[in-house]
């Protein structure tokens, strides 16, 4: 008999498997998800959902903390629409927003492109990630004496370089810069960390074809890298304007809203307002106010730049 002639024998089928262990696996996957997310969950009710019910709660009475809260209803919402402190501090939250996320994004994005392109070395990682791993508080102290008008290094270095000193946190018209400035330096090393995880995601095959059909690195940059960096850059801007809507410590250690409440925020007007006039119910009414505004923003911004679909799928 020769070799043609003979057979192999069939590689035995795989079992089927039956609607009983198809639903039983299934059964294992639910827990298992459940057994990873619960404790997610937990420290979600206990932290955000039960305190927003109770500040909703609250925001219909008048309370000042030392006696029992009392139901007013929503005088303290109407009250709001008398308040130009509480629409000047909105007003000042928005502009802050408006200094801090576009230049705090941009710094990122061009971080993250240099990083990606130039190094992959784990300590300029660590560098740029390392303001961002520090206290607020302890970056808002050490800028705070860096700049201060009479005794700071930068206005010493200035001076010596021929500029006028300047007062920086202690100006009407300079300290929201500055605060910003500060801000966005120490929370960009964060954005490139973002945003160079999304780069490592985007295919190098597609940088090939498109250098193949002649187009420049500003072109790939446009048409390539922006368009699949999408879902990333609706996070960083979903979580960036929100964090920026609520800042509070580092105003608090450098200028306490002032100079002229050039810096009172709607975040300092709320905590101001509850712990220093306790007025708990109206700061409470306020706060509620202040997530609204972040939920439609929020809502917003991820049906605008499409956040359920991407360009990789």
């Amino acid at each position: 008999m020769s070799l043609h002639d003979s057979t192999l024998p069939a590689p035995p089928a795989a079992p089927a498997r039956t609607p009983h262990a198809l639903s039983a696996a299934r059964r294992a996957e639910t827990l298992t998800a459940w057994a990873l997310v619960l404790p997610a969950f937990i420290g979600f009710v206990a932290f955000y959902a039960l305190p927003t019910l109770r500040a909703l709660q609250i925001s219909f009475t008048d309370w000042n903390l030392l006696r029992e809260p009392n139901f007013v209803g929503l005088d303290n919402y109407r009250a709001l629409l008398e308040d130009g402190r509480f629409w000047n501090s909105l007003q000042l939250a928005g502009w802050y927003v408006l200094l801090n996320i576009p230049l705090q994004t941009a710094f990122g994005l061009g971080l993250a492109v240099a990083m990606d392109r130039l190094t992959q070395s784990l300590f300029v990682r660590s560098v740029v990630l390392l303001p961002y791993l520090l206290s607020n508080v302890l970056v808002a102290m050490v800028w705070l004496w860096m700049l201060d008008p009479m005794l700071g290094l930068v206005n010493h270095v200035g001076m010596g370089l021929g500029l006028e000193r300047q007062p920086f946190f202690g100006g009407t018209d300079q300290a929201m810069l500055t605060v910003a400035a500060v801000n966005i330096w120490r929370h960009m090393g964060l954005v490139a960390m973002l945003f160079l995880a999304g780069l490592r995601n985007i295919p190098r095959t597609l940088y090939e074809a498109a250098a193949l059909e002649g187009a420049s690195e500003w072109q790939m940059f446009w048409r390539v890298t922006l368009p699949l960096l999408r879902p990333v850059m609706v996070f960083v801007l979903v979580t960036s304007v929100t964090g920026s809507f609520q800042i509070f410590d580092t105003i608090a250690v450098t200028t306490n809203g002032g100079p002229l409440d050039s810096t009172r925020v709607i975040v300092h007007y709320i905590v101001q307002n509850a712990f220093s006039f306790y007025k708990m119910g109206y700061a409470s009414a306020m706060s509620m106010v202040l997530a609204l505004v972040m939920v439609v923003y929020t809502v917003i911004q991820m049906r605008v730049l499409r956040a359920n679909e991407s360009d990789l799928a």
